[in-house]
């Protein structure tokens, strides 16, 4: 997952504003108790911060895989 997928993923579950505020003041105890933009700087692939995400915030396991992906053209 590229960076830009996962900040996809993020406003497209979240929204702009809540999604950023997640990214910045909700700690993920599994990446070791930093917060997910924490994480990111610290080099976690974006892909394990977005699952880790997921898991905390209670996404469904539906929206977890190929989230940030671009609607397919029709």
């Amino acid at each position: 997952m590229k960076l830009s997928e996962f900040q996809r993923a993020v406003t497209d579950e979240f929204g702009s504003g809540y999604g950023q505020a997640l990214l910045t003041d909700l700690v993920l105890g599994e990446l070791g108790g930093r917060t997910a933009q924490e994480a990111l700087n610290a080099g976690i692939p974006a892909r394990e911060v977005w699952l880790a995400l997921c898991r905390e915030t209670g996404v469904p396991q539906s929206h977890w895989y190929g989230a940030g992906m671009p609607a397919p053209k029709r």
